[in-house]
């Protein structure tokens, strides 16, 4: 169901009462009242805010709303008079079918532009809903490489995919191995069922051959599992070299907690978009587990002052600063910054400045942002490494905290 806030406005009687003054008094020093002021810019914000995936889609929705608060707290849209962005909620439930039902509500309401949705078969259903209307729409998280290749003028994304991740995470993990003198020679692939497992499963396994690191075997497990027990034995039946998970939250703590308590033996866990590894409440909630997991994914330029003190406002309402909430965060600057630069709400004018972004996105660990077919080819994804109880980024070196720990410890 679709949430929208409302503003109240005067009755009838207090206009013609404050009017009839207003005429005496001449328009000019009026209370501000009277004053028109400019439209809401209505935003959508659709994500999975309950069932197996809720805690990352309400992390996006925090994300989200806290940059809406921030915007509308420095003046709003400066070229539209001022216009203060106005959320409308909907929750997708994590199913994509509801994720495109609500854009509907949501257009028919009049919204002017969407930010959605998480996960990437979500992503795919919204921003295909939203193109039927040429609604602009901004992907936050969602990686399938799908989202931005089928053409939708109306569909940008502003973080990396998984094609872009997932070659970035083989050439580091090539990079670390031979720092190291080459050790690991094997590795086993654990991912979710859905598109973002599938497809980054897929790219890996055709990828790490090329690095001389054979691919042992890949599993697939359903969302929801409850229980890892079984991959995990087959893990130690393989006895790979190298553990490559990539899961979403809840999936990715079970297997790590599970292969701690079996005892599992790797040089490395080397997550890529793992939906744990990059997760501050993870770590705090099961350090063992966490311990010097290095992970390929979204994260924060930890140089970058604008991040540190984005961290912290975050960290101040009680949230976990996990990339859902910046990237979500992101999503709604840029959809702005568009905005601001079209002086209009038309959604083809503010599809043509999206296209045109070139937003300052230096917070992130990115390249200048360059939009090709929707997506930022500036942007990229980091290594980061858990090492005693923070999370450090290893790789590229201008952004490096840390120094990366491979073979793991004992």
């Amino acid at each position: 169901m679709t949430d929208t806030k409302k503003t109240g406005g005067l009755r009838r009687r207090e206009f013609l009462a404050t009017g009839a003054a207003a005429v005496g008094l001449g328009i000019t020093g009026f209370p501000a009242i009277l004053r028109a002021q400019p439209a809401a810019v209505k935003l959508g914000l659709i994500h999975p805010v309950s069932g197996f995936i809720a805690f990352s889609g309400t992390q996006c929705r925090e994300g989200a709303l806290m940059a809406i608060a921030d915007i509308n707290a420095a003046g709003g849209i400066k070229s539209l008079g001022g216009a203060q962005i106005e959320a409308m909620l909907a929750d997708s439930q994590g199913k994509p079918e509801i994720g495109a039902a609500e854009v509907t509500k949501m257009v028919e309401a009049g919204a002017d532009g969407i930010v959605a949705g998480y996960s990437s078969a979500i992503s795919l259903a919204t921003s295909q809903e939203a193109a039927k209307t040429n609604t602009p729409h901004i992907v936050d998280v969602g990686v399938s490489d799908q989202i931005v290749e089928r053409g939708l003028k109306n569909t940008f994304r502003f973080s990396p995919g998984y094609g872009k991740t997932a070659q970035f995470a083989v050439d580091n993990l090539d990079t670390i191995n031979k720092a190291a003198g080459s050790p690991a020679k094997t590795a086993m692939i654990i991912h979710e069922e859905s598109l973002f497992g599938t497809g980054t499963a897929e790219l890996l396994q055709k990828r790490l051959p090329e690095k001389g690191i054979k691919v042992v075997d890949v599993i697939k497990h359903a969302n929801p599992t409850r229980d890892f027990t079984n991959i995990v034995l087959q893990i130690k039946s393989k006895k790979p070299d190298l553990i490559i998970p990539a899961n979403y939250y809840n999936e990715y703590v079970l297997l790590a907690r599970t292969m701690r308590q079996q005892r599992v033996e790797a040089m490395g866990i080397y997550s890529v978009l793992g939906g744990a590894a990059s997760s501050y409440q993870f770590v705090k909630e099961f350090p063992e587990a966490a311990d010097l997991i290095m992970d390929c994914n979204h994260w924060f330029n930890p140089k970058s002052d604008v991040a540190q003190q984005r961290k912290a406002a975050a960290e101040a309402k009680g949230l976990i600063y996990t990339y859902e909430v910046f990237l979500a965060y992101n999503a709604v600057l840029a959809y702005a910054d568009a905005l601001e630069r079209a002086g209009t709400t038309d959604k083809e004018a503010v599809n043509a400045a999206l296209a045109a972004s070139t937003l300052d996105m230096s917070y992130m660990p990115y390249g200048p942002t360059k939009m090709v077919d929707g997506q930022n080819e500036g942007a990229q994804p980091v290594n980061t490494q858990v090492q005693n109880g923070v999370i450090e980024v290893i790789f590229p070196e201008e952004f490096a905290s840390a120094e990366t720990v491979f073979p793991m410890k004992s």
